[in-house]
């Protein structure tokens, strides 16, 4: 026993003298494991039990946790009116600067949390979610090699961001690894509105499609979305605010007009993540290259932080784009699963209402027709006038009020969309390719400045 208590004791002093000076003093800039990230995030949440909370979304092939820290007001529970954001690292268990500056973004929310102004009002407006390995299976099984691939894959030799279902590929029986159904459940119990993904081997911010059937959204050898004005403003946002991702050619083989790219444009990529957040799950994702080298020295990592962390927030505050709010039936009762159409945006799977009848729809500054539909219920159509929200965090507050055809007739709720994708001939119809100028980034860019 004494033997025990020698050689264990320690190790838990160091431990302990690890966790207090990274809490005191700021997180180390190396690569820390998956047992010290756990802990990490263990102590963050028991020292700041007030707006974090600690959990996990699943386990791992291998039984390593997927633990997600949570950032906010009201870390425990969602709240009508405060959107989700989320941001996923290490995907790829050998890209690893994402991981560390997820790592190093906690620890700067968690310190400037009621003593800067800016990150204040960013987690009393905003739940912010960050797992910083999804992938930590491959991260242990990495080497510190700058292009390697070991690691790249989880423990059953799967690249995750194939794995996901993809749309355009129609019927799709694939089997899902363990940490993509982690995320696909994950983002069934939490209604996310913006993300992004991040990963190494370029420098560039890449939003979808990542992926085509060959049908309307194919333009000039892109995959464009609905949405393509509101991405493309989202990547511009990131690489504005990073200090050289905009220049596009941080890479010896890059060239990246703005420094981002239309994913498809660049390489077609099925079964990706950003798309399923997309398609299905009503979320809006970028995917964030962030490094020429995917697994850098040691001794880079806080240049990576300061050219990202300005990026990383501006990326955040986009969550407050557009217009939010609730449908009510006639009686005043919440309308769970209306569809909320923006006319001239024909999603592939149409933006719903979830628990509360609350919807989110992020969208640049303009006038725009919504349409509301719900069965039983006279269709309602409304026009209304957005401004930008993310200078004042928070999107335009409009709630919609349905009435009934016939007070005898029940209302059923609409199906959710297949999960089958769509076959080549059922392409959607043609979709708006608007890019904003950079009037919008100049705030960002000011804002990013006093950060």
């Amino acid at each position: 026993m004494m033997l025990s208590m020698r050689t264990t004791f320690p190790i838990l002093c160091s431990w302990c003298l690890w966790t207090v000076l990274s809490l005191c003093y700021g997180l180390e800039f190396r690569y820390h494991n998956s047992v010290e990230v756990e802990k990490y995030l263990r102590e963050v949440s028991r020292s700041y039990p007030a707006f974090t909370y600690r959990y996990s979304i699943g386990k791992s092939v291998e039984g390593r946790h997927l633990w997600v820290l949570v950032l906010g007001k009201f870390p425990r529970e969602h709240r009508v009116g405060i959107p989700e954001f989320k941001y996923v690292g290490n995907m790829h268990g050998n890209e690893v600067v994402g991981r560390v500056l997820l790592l190093q973004l906690i620890d700067y929310l968690t310190k400037g949390y009621r003593s800067n102004p800016f990150v204040t009002r960013l987690l009393d407006s905003t739940r912010v979610h960050i797992l910083p390995s999804m992938n930590p299976d491959g991260f242990e099984s990495s080497s510190r090699d700058c292009m390697s691939g070991y690691g790249r894959y989880n423990r059953n030799g799967v690249d995750l961001n194939r794995n996901f279902p993809d749309f355009f590929l129609g019927e799709d029986e694939e089997s899902r690894e363990f940490e993509v159904l982690a995320i696909m459940d994950w983002m069934k119990q939490e209604r996310f509105a913006l993300s992004a993904n991040l990963h190494g081997g370029a420098v560039v911010a890449s939003y979808p499609y990542d992926n085509s059937n060959g049908g309307n959204e194919l333009q000039e050898g892109a995959s464009v979305s609905p949405d393509n004005d509101v991405f493309v403003h989202l990547a511009k946002t990131y690489s504005y605010s990073h200090t050289q991702m905009h220049r596009g050619n941080a890479c010896s083989d890059s060239n990246f007009p703005h420094g981002i790219t239309n994913g498809y444009q660049w390489y077609k990529l099925p079964g990706g993540m950003q798309d399923y957040n997309y398609v299905w799950q009503q979320c809006l994702e970028i995917t964030l290259e962030l490094s020429c080298c995917k697994f850098p020295p040691e001794r880079q990592l806080p240049g990576f932080w300061e050219a990202n962390r300005p990026a990383l927030l501006a990326y955040m505050q986009q969550v407050h784009l557009g217009v939010k709010g609730q449908v009510f039936d006639g009686n005043g009762n919440p309308v769970q699963n209306a569809v909320v159409e923006v006319q001239g945006r024909k999603n592939l799977c149409p933006f719903r209402s979830g628990a509360e009848g609350e919807y989110y729809r992020l969208l640049l500054p303009g006038n725009y027709t919504f349409k509301v539909t719900f069965p039983g219920h006279e269709t309602l159509i409304e026009t209304l006038s957005v401004p930008y929200g993310p200078e004042n965090f928070s999107a335009l507050k409009h709630d919609f009020w349905l009435q009934r055809i016939n007070a005898s007739t029940p209302a059923f709720p609409t199906k959710p969309c297949s999960t089958r994708g769509l076959q080549p001939q059922d392409s959607h119809s043609p979709v708006l390719l608007v890019t904003p100028g950079l009037t919008l980034l100049l705030p960002l860019l000011l804002l990013s400045l006093l950060m």
